[in-house]
């Protein structure tokens, strides 16, 4: 058999390319507030339309924003 094989490099679970732009927005958001809303997940899926598990998503993505903007400036 011939012709390109692609593979999900977004591991298990990996969503559509949409959904990943949300949660990056979410969490890129989340890394600025300072200091972050209470009740994060509820304001993640208010104001961009996440599930419960893309907002977690994006909390940890945004700890991870935090974490290297500390590193690097």
């Amino acid at each position: 058999m011939t012709g390109s094989v692609h593979h999900n490099s977004g591991g298990p679970g990996a969503s559509s390319a949409a959904h990943s732009e949300a949660v990056i927005q979410a969490a890129q958001w989340l890394a600025e507030q300072n200091p972050a809303p209470t009740s994060v997940i509820s304001a993640l899926r208010e104001r961009f339309g996440l599930t419960a598990l893309e907002a977690t998503e994006a909390c940890a993505q945004a700890g991870k924003y935090r974490v290297w903007r500390r590193a690097h400036g």
